[in-house]
């Protein structure tokens, strides 16, 4: 091999082991090219580029693209720190070039299956992560983020020569006039921080959360009256710095108005409007006193992620913690006067959409005391529910279902569960004539979830105590009293039907139940009924059970279904069936005669001689009624006969078997 050959392959070699620098790599990736752009402009990212260590975080041209802040020249140096910082050593917070240096800040969000690192409100694309060196042998390291980091910005003619660089919190609101953050004007919470003698809240040093509420959200003027400094407290998070999109949905946050005697948290809470995901805050007295009253304060997240020094700004649209709307004053905020985006606002159309004579808002008007189950926007857009705001008539009824006279927060409606008997679920009954609400609360992980059922619809309660002056208000995801499962599915799904649902898979007796041409009524015994049952009567029980007597069960369970034309609702079995004359209905066993009375706003059925508790009637489903009942319709003598038949019945298939055998030989 000659010099030059060598000479050659030496150089191959070193080109082919070297890494590509930022520069090269910025210019070969496409999805870069508008960030390399921006970087191209501007002469002090260029030198630091070619000469010095450093960090980008380069946004996506789809981030660009959706960016909707000041575009000048500077901007790509709040994207550039002046030290080489991978994944694995980046800080809570890093400096940026941008004058004044403004720390990015950074968060790791861990859950079950991902750990995710975002800046700001940025979330990095760890997958496309580049570090190398440069010519001058300086590390230097690229981060592609999927949204454009924005600062907090001078604006208007001054801004050059703005007194101000890198705020803390009390900085920006003291001078937030200077700021580019829209037409919002925050003069009154400022005014309120001063007098109160809060500043040091807002100037501490480290890291924390603040949220700010707008000039906008102080009308009536009565309501900076009732902002003192324990109020103030509770717009600030300390030792977190939340960016909404890096903060998990419903996580709690303490607040600096969590103490002996009051105790207030404060958690994000996002809904859908269209395909636009809305941002809320919400703050939640878990403990008030004379002057703080207990419950959620929902707000509108108006400007989010404003970075300050010593953290970051959110503004809102309205204080935390003051309760001072009534029930239908709330509704009305929620809907919005310039936007109509609120997460109830679906459902104050509906109720303005009744028109005059609207009896279901005047009750909302007037009423001193009363708990509202408010569906949420996307439970309106269920097409059987479409279907039903269009009759009037039944519409009305629907929302009465959703309102309960009398003041019921999610603790209290966990202590009555508490206090039921056992086998027994808390009801209330419901401002819709001789209806109720069911609760029920699951508890996982230390977490409780409140679901209440109304009309046969099963709910969750996905933001509870929402606090107003004659009540609350709790958000569900379904519209109540609108049926969307088969009979089939209510028993698969309710927690309180297993047992029958167990039953009934057997000799596929629950497959009828899907079927959509015919109504049933059925009479379904609850798990409590079943296990009293089985106190009662234990062999019996246990020989529902048995593989081979999968046939009996199913002629048991055809004694409560009734397929017909029509369905019943209790009304309607009662009109039928008083006291003293039964109402026959025929089933596929054998005709079921039932009587039907009303005691104590409570239910009764008589069967065989005995009088049986009607838990829970009237459940609606798409194919039919479920009225849950406290007994089966069962005697111990059906479970014996039937139990001592099946060996006999199995010996006289085994002799005839052999008979048959017999011939053919």
């Amino acid at each position: 091999m000659g010099p030059l050959v060598l000479l050659f392959v030496v150089f191959a070699s070193a080109v082919a082991d070297r890494r590509m620098s930022i520069a090269e790599k910025l210019t070969e990736d496409a999805d870069l090219s508008q960030f390399l752009a921006l970087l191209s402009r501007n002469a002090v990212a260029n030198t630091s580029l070619h000469y010095r260590q450093m960090t980008l975080f380069a946004p996506t041209n789809e981030a660009f693209q959706r960016y909707n802040g000041e575009m000048d020249d500077n901007l790509v140096l709040y994207h550039i720190s002046n030290l080489a910082t991978t994944l694995n050593n980046i800080d809570y917070a890093i400096s940026s070039e941008l004058d004044g240096n403004p720390p990015l800040w950074v968060t790791r969000r861990r859950d079950a299956t991902h750990d995710d690192l975002y800046v700001n409100n940025a979330k990095v694309l760890v997958a496309r992560s580049y570090q190398t060196t440069n010519s001058n042998n300086k590390r230097q390291v690229l981060h592609v983020i999927d949204q454009v980091l924005q600062p907090l910005q001078p604006h208007g003619p001054g801004s050059l020569s703005s007194p101000v660089y890198s705020p803390n919190a009390y900085q920006f609101l003291e001078h937030s006039d200077l700021f580019n953050i829209g037409q919002h004007r925050l003069r009154s919470f400022r005014q309120k921080v001063n007098q109160l003698h809060k500043k040091e809240v807002f100037n501490a040093d480290g890291k924390h959360t603040f949220f700010i509420p707008v000039d906008e959200g102080f009308k009536p003027t009565t309501r900076s009256d009732l902002i003192d400094a324990k109020v103030v407290d509770g717009h600030v998070i300390p030792h977190h710095v939340l960016f909404t999109k890096a903060t998990p949905d419903t996580r709690e946050f303490e607040t600096l108005a969590f103490g002996d005697n009051v105790k207030v948290i404060i958690s994000f809470s996002t809904a859908m409007n269209g395909n636009e995901e809305i941002t809320y805050v919400k703050s939640n007295t878990v403990a008030g006193d004379a002057k703080h009253s207990r419950g959620v304060v929902l707000a509108d997240i108006v400007r989010a992620n404003i970075p300050v020094k010593n953290g970051v700004v959110h503004l809102i649209q309205r204080p935390l913690m003051v309760v001072d709307t009534s029930v239908i004053d709330f509704l009305k905020a929620m809907k919005g006067i310039e936007k109509e985006d609120g997460p109830l606002c679906k459902f104050y159309e509906v109720i303005l959409d009744l028109g005059n004579n609207n009896q279901f808002l005047n009750e909302l008007n007037t009423a001193k005391d009363m708990t509202l189950f408010a569906p949420s926007n996307e439970a309106w857009n269920e097409p059987s529910v479409q279907n039903i705001v269009r009759n009037h008539q039944k519409l009305k009824e629907i929302l009465n279902l959703h309102l309960v006279r009398e003041r019921l927060a999610m603790d209290t409606i966990i202590h009555n569960n508490m206090n039921q008997l056992p086998g027994t679920i808390y009801q209330a009954p419901t401002a819709m004539h001789r209806k109720y609400l069911y609760f029920n609360v699951i508890t996982h992980n230390n977490n409780q979830t409140l679901t209440v059922e109304g009309g046969g619809v099963n709910a969750t309660v996905t933001l509870p105590n929402i606090a107003a002056t004659n009540g609350f208000v709790h958000i569900i995801d379904r519209v109540l009293g609108v049926p969307y499962t088969t009979i089939f599915e209510k028993l698969k799904t309710d927690p309180m039907l297993n047992i029958t649902y167990n039953l009934g898979k057997r000799e596929m007796f629950n497959t009828q139940l899907n079927d959509m041409e015919h109504r049933y009524t059925y009479f379904v015994p609850r798990d409590h009924a079943w296990l009293k049952f089985q106190v009662r009567h234990p062999s019996a029980f246990k020989a529902l059970f048995k593989m081979d007597f999968g046939y009996y069960t199913k002629q048991i369970l055809e004694r409560h279904v009734i397929r017909a034309s029509r369905s019943y609702t209790i009304s309607d079995l009662k009109l039928h069936a008083n006291e003293t004359h039964p109402f026959v209905m025929p089933t596929s066993r054998d005709p079921l005669r039932l009587r039907v009375k009303e005691s104590d706003k409570n239910y009764y059925v008589e069967w065989n001689g005995h009088w049986i508790h009607v838990f829970r009637p009237d459940v609606e489903c798409t194919n039919g009624i479920i009225h849950v009942i406290d007994e089966p319709f069962l005697l111990e003598s059906d479970v014996r006969a039937t139990g001592d038949a099946a060996p006999l019945a199995r010996a006289a298939a085994i002799i005839l078997i052999s008979i048959f055998i017999t011939i053919l030989q």
